[in-house]
């Protein structure tokens, strides 16, 4: 094996087992940024060391170990190790064993709860949540947010300030307290999910590794919380939606809208991962994101676009709507109301979500007032709505499909 490949392969697997290390290391410290000082230390000796010695037979365990007695390192300069000594006694390995499941599991649990704590800012728990839980690089993850590397660094930075400042505990939340938590977390990686589906800026209409970090984040609640309908029903909505990547850009990487995507490209085993995880949240009485997931489930579904169960659509969007109230769920309301009942009907209802304060610099408005406007013959109008959302956009290739609407009106 090369350098390179060598270096490859700790790539590959820092990214599957940073978490589960920063994760057993904040356990035993309860500080995460001196846990993942220290997991990084270890990654670094991986880097140093594997190139010539070779990749160990047990990676993961290999660069745990090593972690945890860097810990113990610390904690022996510290002079504490007196009072600790017990305890970690328990989690230093004699040898390269496995991972203890459980232990490492409920780690992993603990360290998603307290990256995604209310306490911190959405934009903190975004960068916090990717860095830990994704094991992207602070460059990562800027070039992934379209900000600069100094931004995310200091979101980090301060993130973790908070977290000690308030001196959050390291532990999943019960009773009470789980359901909010547990809103945050899901809230979290589906935010992730959304950028990577439809960036908000930039060159790129997807940006496929941060759908594919979120679906990955999703799996592991799932796994570790199989009792809470809504972490399948997150679950669910990623996987379907994941399901038609390959058919939503053309071989420029322009966007193709729903209606005219190949569907043989659709990814079926997404979709069946996607439908039984729908189930699964169906059991067990799911909420905005089952309801999310039953809506994009009657896409994939259909076999052609005119297959499309649309008035089943604008009925699970006046669900959502009832369960989360919001302009935009009403905006995508009235499109499917439109497919299925006429643009007539639809334009009203846009129409009076156009006064809405959140929705004044939102260009999909426009973009769904100039579709029905176009269906109804009305072209000056609908190439002045095409335009307009085409100036309020940041994603540079959204701004060309607008355009190119607005011309063909």
């Amino acid at each position: 094996m090369t350098a390179s490949d060598t270096h490859r392969t700790i790539d590959a697997v820092w990214r599957i087992e940073s978490a589960k290390i920063i994760g057993a290391l904040t356990r035993m410290l309860r500080d995460i940024g001196l846990a993942e000082e220290l997991a990084q230390d270890a990654l670094v000796a991986a880097l140093e060391q594997w190139p010539e010695s070779g990749v160990p037979q047990n990676p993961g365990a290999w660069l745990m170990t090593t972690a945890k007695r860097r810990a113990i390192d610390r904690i022996r300069r510290d002079k504490t190790l007196e009072r600790k000594q017990e305890e970690l006694g328990r989690d230093l390995p004699v040898q390269e064993p496995g991972h203890e499941p459980d232990e490492v599991d409920d780690d992993v649990l603990r360290l998603m709860f307290t990256a995604c704590h209310p306490v911190l800012s959405t934009e903190a728990r975004v960068a916090l949540t990717l860095r830990l839980l994704g094991g992207l690089t602070t460059d990562e993850i800027a070039r992934a947010y379209l900000v600069t590397e100094s931004t995310v660094a200091q979101r980090i930075v301060r993130a973790k300030r908070s977290l000690a400042k308030a001196k959050v505990p390291f532990e999943v939340p019960s009773g009470d307290e789980l359901a909010p938590r547990l809103s945050s977390v899901l809230e979290v990686v589906y935010l992730i999910f959304n950028e990577g589906y439809s960036a908000t800026a930039g060159d790129d209409w997807m940006r496929p590794g941060l759908c594919e970090d979120a679906m990955r984040l999703g799996r592991i609640l799932a796994a570790l919380e199989p009792r809470q309908a809504e972490v399948h029903g997150l679950v669910a909505l990623m996987e379907i939606q994941a399901s038609r990547s390959r058919a939503r850009s053309g071989p420029d990487g322009e966007p193709i809208l729903l209606l005219e995507q190949n569907r043989a490209l659709w990814d079926r085993l997404l979709i069946g991962r996607g439908l039984r995880a729908l189930a699964r949240a169906e059991e067990l009485g799911g909420g905005p994101y089952t309801v999310q997931a039953a809506i994009a489930a009657c896409h994939a579904r259909a076999a052609k676009p005119e297959d499309t169960d649309w008035v089943r659509i604008s009925a699970l969007y006046e669900a959502l709507g009832r369960l989360m109230p919001s302009p935009v769920v009403e905006l995508n309301r009235a499109v499917a109301v439109s497919m299925a009942f006429g643009p007539i009907v639809a334009l009203k209802l846009v129409e009076e979500l156009a006064d809405e304060p959140s929705m004044r610099q939102y260009h999909l408005l426009p973009s769904v007032r100039g579709d029905l406007l176009a269906k109804l013959d009305r072209p000056a109008e609908a190439r002045a709505e095409f335009e307009r959302a085409a100036s309020m956009t940041r994603n540079a290739r959204e701004r060309e499909l607008l355009l190119k609407r607005a011309a063909e009106c």
